[in-house]
């Protein structure tokens, strides 16, 4: 009984930390995401977007000294891996908690680029959040369901479209782009309603990354493939909060862009090298997963 007292305190006093520390940035945040909005100069709207990314870095910053307390992270580095925040990069990672992102951004702030996730459009009218994320320059897509499309078929498409119009602005801004490619995740109930091939993971979607890669494969030569296991299970935010997280193995995978996957991704060549060239890394994947549950 006294564990699970001091273990609800514990998650209390994290969470009022955690929403403290959102609150002292989402202030200036908005305050310049507002500004950014009404000016009509692209060169100030630039210096505006540099300044947001700053104040993000540190919210962040801040975040991962208090994850600190509740991550124990084991961490699998690639040999001579060096980073730039001057590079692009695609960063991809199998997703089984909210968590996910809490650790993605503790390895990898200030490291590469500001993370960007790929958000559905809906997001954008979160209150206060959505402003935020939209002077972030986060890519929003819009995903149709395939009952949608069986009802209009003329949509078909739409969505990468979407997904391109979003990311021609990063031709020329360097950028880390974060897609969990399963698209949701992972729980043994989805795993089986979606039949998928794997022992832990879902089917990955080509469509996001083969548009990423459609548009900026030129600048963007590096992958970073992440592996995540959690030896006690995938937490909940709530069980993180109280610091139940337990220990967690992480993989880091460096991956290089060959030719073969930059292409329009209305081509069925350039679609089915990407798709295979995806399910080659999840197999891989599965494999570490299973390795790292031993």
């Amino acid at each position: 009984m006294f564990k699970k007292i001091k273990n609800s305190v514990i998650g209390v006093i994290s969470f009022l930390g955690f929403a403290l520390n959102l609150i002292i940035w989402i202030i200036p945040v908005l305050f310049f995401s507002f500004i950014k909005l009404i000016v009509p100069f692209s060169i100030i709207k630039k210096s505006i977007s540099s300044l947001l990314n700053w104040c993000a870095e540190r919210w962040i910053s801040v975040n991962s000294l208090m994850a600190h307390f509740h991550l124990s992270l084991e961490v699998k580095w690639p040999e001579e891996l060096e980073f730039s925040r001057k590079d692009w990069y695609l960063v991809m990672a199998n997703h089984q908690s909210w968590v996910d992102i809490y650790i993605l951004q503790n390895l990898f702030n200030r490291k590469i680029p500001f993370l960007k996730f790929f958000l559905k459009k809906e997001l954008i009218y979160v209150p206060l959040l959505g402003v935020a994320w939209w002077a972030l320059d986060f890519p929003f897509m819009k995903r149709h369901s395939k009952s949608y499309l069986k009802k209009y078929p003329h949509k078909k498409g739409q969505d990468l479209e979407t997904t391109k119009k979003a990311c021609e602005k990063f031709k020329h801004i360097p950028i880390s782009v974060m897609n969990f490619v399963e698209g949701t995740r992972f729980t043994p109930s989805k795993a089986k309603r979606q039949n998928t091939p794997y022992n832990n993971l879902l089917k990955p979607k080509s469509g996001g990354i083969g548009t990423v890669l459609s548009i900026l494969g030129q600048q963007m030569h590096t992958v970073l493939d992440i592996t995540l296991f959690y030896e006690n299970g995938p937490p909940t935010f709530w069980e993180f909060l109280c610091g139940k997280t337990g220990h967690v193995k992480v993989m880091v995978r460096q991956i290089q862009v060959s030719p073969d996957l930059i292409g329009d991704m209305s081509s069925p060549e350039t679609r089915v090298n990407v798709q295979n060239w995806l399910n080659g890394i999840w197999q891989s994947k599965d494999q570490q997963l299973q390795a790292m549950a031993k």
